[in-house]
């Protein structure tokens, strides 16, 4: 059965995407990687224009979408309802993570065009979405002011564990899932931080500001060296 939000050409979309990231190393989010996805796909010659009309812009904002929808279907089966709420987390992102392990440069060069223009803004929904997202998925249903809380922390948290992530040459990402257990416990057992989002998202508590939050968190957590150990 089709999804009621998905467009007819998304079977196709997802096609490209998965076949424009083995590319993505070599060639970057650009119109070189996706007309060699194309081929390598056995789509026609002027697919890539026709569903990314407006190029790697489109191609990323599309594969953020992408991978949130295929996290909330990898979690679906599972039953989280027995877990905490810090397991139910970790379990969302390690999920989310690992389906795209074989692609971590992929999402590397993502991440690293998504700050500026012209993916910018799309980029900031985008990350609101991915937040709000694993929140739905682990069974949360808030519809009081901690609805916006929740996504500001978990966007420090998500931001700086996918961040250690893409560094991580550890087996199976062992150090990874532990990094996140850690951040996951700094959230929850500090009330400074928690009271400090709130006064943040008091004034405008809207997806753009919750969004901003994800690209303050990664600067709070990330040096020209890399994610800080703790």
């Amino acid at each position: 059965m089709t999804q009621p939000d998905r467009r007819p050409d998304d079977d196709t979309r997802d096609a490209l995407i998965m076949a424009v990231l083995p590319h993505v190393p070599f060639d970057g989010w650009g119109p070189v990687a996706l007309k060699r996805a194309a081929e390598s796909a056995g789509l026609a010659a002027d697919v890539v224009p026709r569903l990314f009309p407006d190029g790697a812009t489109g191609a990323v904002t599309y594969f953020m979408a992408m991978a949130d929808r295929l996290m909330v279907e990898d979690l679906a089966p599972m039953d989280l309802t027995k877990l905490k709420i810090r397991e139910r987390i970790a379990t969302a992102i390690k999920v989310r993570l690992t389906r795209w392990q074989p692609h971590r440069e992929a999402v590397r060069r993502a991440l690293a065009i998504a700050p500026f223009p012209p993916l910018a803004p799309r980029a900031l929904s985008g990350w609101y979405k991915t937040v709000d997202a694993i929140w739905r998925a682990i069974g949360d249903k808030s519809i009081d002011f901690s609805f916006y809380t929740k996504r500001a922390l978990l966007a420090g948290v998500y931001a700086s564990a996918l961040l250690y992530w893409l560094e991580d040459r550890s087996d199976e990402s062992a150090a990874s899932w532990a990094f996140l257990d850690r951040r996951i416990a700094d959230v929850m057992r500090i009330p400074k931080l928690r009271g400090e989002v709130t006064e943040a998202l008091k004034v405008v508590p809207n997806p753009v500001r919750i969004a901003r939050r994800i690209f303050e968190r990664v600067e709070r957590n990330w040096s020209v060296r890399g994610p800080r150990q703790s």
